[in-house]
């Protein structure tokens, strides 16, 4: 710090050295005296000098280390740029992947629902088949047995009726005999 103030004081002495001279003779530095401008020559020469000593070489000193530091930057962001652009390449390679897998994965629950969807319907239609089948035997069965108890209806009306026309009561071998024929007659009027 007091180095820089002594030649700061020098510089400033310096420069004012032939501002002085050129009060004191009257003269302009420009006005073609030798004394003047070898004055302005060696005032020059050493302010030259001083600037290169204490601050030139500084300011060159900084602007170096702001160069290298202005290339490390760079350099650092060239690679963080490429490392960026890799994982952005990374991302989207995964992104495609999980897109191609959901649309897999969509595809398969399509296909299950669908596979679902035609065993419900094969099932349903094996029920109403069942329903079906089971209602033509239920159907089967009381028809049979309503056409049974038919006959044996008309069996013992026509033994009621031929007990009074005969006016006697009729034995029991009689009695299926005349049931056997009238629920065979009915059978063959029934068909």
């Amino acid at each position: 710090m007091r180095s820089h103030l002594l030649s700061i004081a020098a510089s400033a002495l310096l420069l004012a050295a032939p501002l002085a001279a050129a009060e004191g003779g009257g003269a302009s530095p420009f006005s073609g005296d030798v004394g003047n401008a070898i004055w302005t020559l060696v005032i020059f020469l050493l302010v030259v000098l001083f600037l290169g000593k204490f601050a030139w070489g500084p300011l060159l000193k900084g602007l170096q280390s702001r160069e290298e530091f202005i290339r490390s930057s760079l350099e650092t962001a060239k690679r963080d740029r490429e490392a960026a652009e890799a994982r952005l390449q990374e991302y989207e390679a995964k992104l495609a992947a999980a897109r191609t897998e959901a649309a897999g994965i969509v595809e398969e629950a399509r296909r299950a629902g669908e596979t679902l969807r035609r065993r419900l319907q094969d099932e349903a239609q094996a029920e109403s088949r069942q329903t079906v089948e089971r209602a033509r035997r239920d159907i089967s069965l009381a028809t049979e047995t309503a056409k049974r108890e038919l006959h044996d209806y008309a069996g013992e009306l026509a033994v009621a009726i031929a007990e009074r026309v005969l006016g006697r009561e009729i034995d029991r071998a009689d009695h299926e005999r005349l049931v056997a024929e009238s629920i065979e007659e009915i059978s063959r009027s029934g068909n």
